[in-house]
């Protein structure tokens, strides 16, 4: 009996390690993701200066065909922006426990139960039936407009 007693704590005492150990894991993942994204932002955030010291320099000496490469430029460097955004939180997404299905984890640890005559049911979480909105959609932008405008504003100037 007494064997059985030590043997059981250290089952538990190893568990819990392991549990904490987990915990610990998912926290340093959350980290390291958001070192990486800061890193990002900051280099998006020297790109984003040098564009608006090349615009405000455009805009000073009042060159249309400056100006537009220009914002081009800052355009590209948005959409490069919205990118690295959706694939980080696609990496994120991947790398957490939430992208196993919560359905086989409480079929997985429901066999568990059953297995050793244990009642989990009760304390299953029930997955979440509706859905998570999405970032905004783009609007797609449309070439002849954009040259149109151009245009326009040549004529002006």
């Amino acid at each position: 009996m007494d064997g059985a007693r030590i043997y059981a704590e250290n089952a538990i005492r190893k568990r819990t390690e392991q549990m904490n150990c987990l915990r610990l894991g998912s926290q340093l993942d959350a980290e390291v993701a958001r070192l990486d994204t800061q890193a990002k932002m900051q280099a998006i955030g020297k790109s984003m200066g040098s564009i608006v010291k090349a615009l405000d320099s455009s805009l000073a000496s009042g060159n249309l065909q400056k100006m537009s490469e220009t914002m081009d430029q800052f355009e590209r460097q948005f959409v490069n922006m919205e990118v690295e955004a959706e694939f980080m939180e696609g990496a994120m997404a991947g790398s957490t426990s939430l992208s196993t299905p919560e359905s086989e984890v409480n079929s997985l640890m429901q066999q568990v139960a059953d297995d050793y005559g244990l009642e989990v049911s009760v304390g299953l979480p029930q997955a979440a039936s509706h859905a998570i909105p999405s970032a905004k959609e783009k609007e797609p932008v449309d070439e002849d407009d954009l040259s149109r405008r151009l245009t326009e504003l040549k004529e002006r100037g």
